[in-house]
């Protein structure tokens, strides 16, 4: 961590149904209630796109993506979300082509962008970064005499990926209906994967959601989100194979092992080929389940499935621009 935990709280600040001005951290910050109110900020969104192209409510404002880390789905929607709101995008992709690359602290870098844009996105290796940027933000901005600009978290090393999370969970709902009593299979690199840290905790504010936890040996899901699910009151199991768990779950949500996080490759090569879903894989499984991916993959899903009912990892990537098209306009105070 890179500020103190009980700094969390201050700095990301609780939604209540209220997003103008607020940081966009941790899923923690979210209640089912704001959810339901985000979620359906989303729907619009999406009618707007569909029947309009675009609207001109952020007209003026401007994002500034600050991405440490490569993407193409979160850079390129968010970007694109801000786009078909009216505003502008400023991409920093890529640290060797900014300042970091001379030596440039985050907290500094930051603060210089919060003198230019409305809004950041930033996505950084280090688990806490985000945070210890909103607090640099929020000091400069506060011995300015001015307000805070806010920051989106787009993920933070092994910690959260809350955007992704928001518009996973909008992606369940959608297609199942109700979340409320699904069992949901969380694949792949749990220990690293925070897209699946930030969806679990996200999940657990359902009743009677049951998480089954697939990996390899040595990428679990980490301990103290384990015990934090617990606490909450999460059913949680364990199994080693999708095999054998295969008529149980809902819904599916592979992830990829992630090399980046690996310090050689050979502890990668022992455990990146440990799961694929094909279409005899989706046979076993029921009928209603669907199957879901933040992508990329990398191996983890066959080409085969890509046209079966079950796949829904390309609608998921879709959803992903409403949710951040709703995400930027509440923070900008257009809801």
């Amino acid at each position: 961590m890179l500020i103190l935990e009980s700094q969390k709280r201050d700095i990301a600040g609780q939604i209540g149904g209220d997003l103008l001005g607020k940081n966009i951290i941790s899923v923690d910050q979210f209640e089912r209630s704001d959810l339901e109110q985000l979620f359906e900020v989303t729907a619009r969104m999406k009618r707007l796109k569909e029947q309009n192209g675009s609207t001109d409510i952020l007209r003026g404002k401007i994002l500034a993506n600050l991405f440490y880390e490569a993407s193409t789905r979160t850079d390129a929607s968010f970007s694109i979300a801000m786009k078909r709101l009216g505003g502008e995008v400023h991409n920093i992709v890529g640290v060797q082509f900014s300042s970091v690359s001379k030596g440039e602290t985050l907290p500094d870098t930051v603060r210089v962008l919060s003198g230019y844009a409305d809004v950041i996105v930033l996505r950084h290796p280090e688990k806490g970064a985000t945070r210890l940027a909103a607090q640099a933000i929020e000091s400069e901005r506060a011995k300015l005499g001015q307000t805070p600009v806010p920051i989106i978290n787009a993920g933070d090393g092994v910690g959260e990926h809350p955007s992704q999370a928001l518009l996973d969970v909008y992606t369940i709902q959608q297609k199942c209906n109700q979340i409320d009593g699904l069992t949901v299979a969380l694949v792949g690199d749990l220990k690293h994967g925070r897209t699946v840290h930030s969806l679990a905790r996200l999940l657990s504010m359902y009743n009677g959601v049951k998480l089954i936890f697939i990996a390899p040996p040595s990428l679990p899901m980490p301990e103290e989100l384990v015990i934090e699910l617990q606490a909450r009151g999460v059913e949680m199991q364990v199994a080693s194979t999708i095999t054998e768990v295969a008529a149980a779950a809902d819904v599916w949500y592979i992830t990829r092992v992630q090399k980046e996080r690996f310090e050689s490759i050979e502890a990668y090569k022992e455990v990146h080929d440990s799961y694929c879903v094909t279409a005899a894989t989706v046979a076993a499984m029921k009928a209603e389940a669907i199957i879901m991916h933040p992508l990329p993959r990398v191996g983890e899903i066959s080409p085969e499935v890509d046209e079966l009912p079950q796949a829904v990892y390309f609608e998921q990537a879709a959803n992903g621009m409403y949710v951040r098209m709703a995400l930027l306009a509440g923070v900008l105070g257009k809801w």
